[in-house]
């Protein structure tokens, strides 16, 4: 096992080892499984695609409405004054 060294500040410090004492963890496996997860959800995030990769089915599956909706300022008019 790699020996990685990290400054905290005290209070983070202190929150860490509480946190230890309560899961009856050391400090290094704490961190060991915070960093874990944070890795897993962000490798999950950056695998999910973007916005439109999720709603691609839906792109231009709708006929009508005024075909300048996306470039007219008109169609803005009262937006947001609900």
């Amino acid at each position: 096992m790699n020996t990685l060294t990290v400054k905290l500040p005290e209070q983070l410090d202190e929150q860490l080892a509480a946190l230890a004492r309560r899961e009856h963890l050391s400090k290094s496996e704490v961190v060991r499984q915070a960093l874990a997860a944070y890795i897993r959800q962000s490798t999950a995030k950056s695998d999910a695609g973007s916005s439109l990769d999720s709603v691609m089915d839906l792109v231009g599956c709708f006929e009508g409405g005024p075909a300048d909706l996306s470039s007219n300022p008109d169609h803005l008019a009262g937006f947001g004054l609900r």
